[in-house]
């Protein structure tokens, strides 16, 4: 019993380990993780899409919270309707922007905030989400081989 109640949450599991999911038909959250260079600047993705005759409430809040493992400066923790790299009456997409400063994978917890309408009902939605991120460490540029002293006559 105990196995077959495993395998009925492992679908579960694999829709929210995707880069996509959607917690009902009303809406779908897109992800794209980040991946650099320790020391350098890279960038993940957080796109909100309503579906079903639903759309975004332009009045209304729409907030992205992070919370980052160490190892990673975000460039803001909280991102607001005026950090939207898009928004549109059925899409909207917050660009995440950090530095990694330590090699090796880390994560970085979310929890996007939005309120979905129809023409006669509106709701709020809070849902959590992870963004992992991959850091490889910095190169060193080669230095050049020494040149061979030559010798006088």
């Amino acid at each position: 019993m105990r196995n077959f109640l495993a395998l009925a949450a492992l679908p579960l599991f694999l829709v929210r380990a995707g880069s996509s999911f959607a917690a009902d038909d009303t809406f779908e959250i897109n992800k794209t993780d980040a991946s650099g260079t320790v020391g350098a600047k890279a960038k993940a993705s957080v796109t909100i899409t309503a579906r079903k005759g639903w759309h975004l409430n332009h009045e209304a809040p729409l907030t992205l919270k992070l919370a980052p493992a160490p190892g990673i400066l975000l460039d803001k923790p909280k991102l607001a309707r005026g950090d939207l790299a898009l928004s549109g009456e059925t899409e909207a997409r917050f660009d995440v922007g950090m530095t990694l400063s330590e090699p090796g994978k880390k994560v970085i917890e979310a929890e996007a905030g939005f309120v979905l309408c129809q023409q006669d009902a509106c709701r709020p939605v809070k849902e959590k989400l992870t963004l992992a991120t991959l850091a490889t460490p910095a190169t060193e540029p080669k230095a050049a081989p020494a040149k061979k002293a030559r010798k006088k006559k």
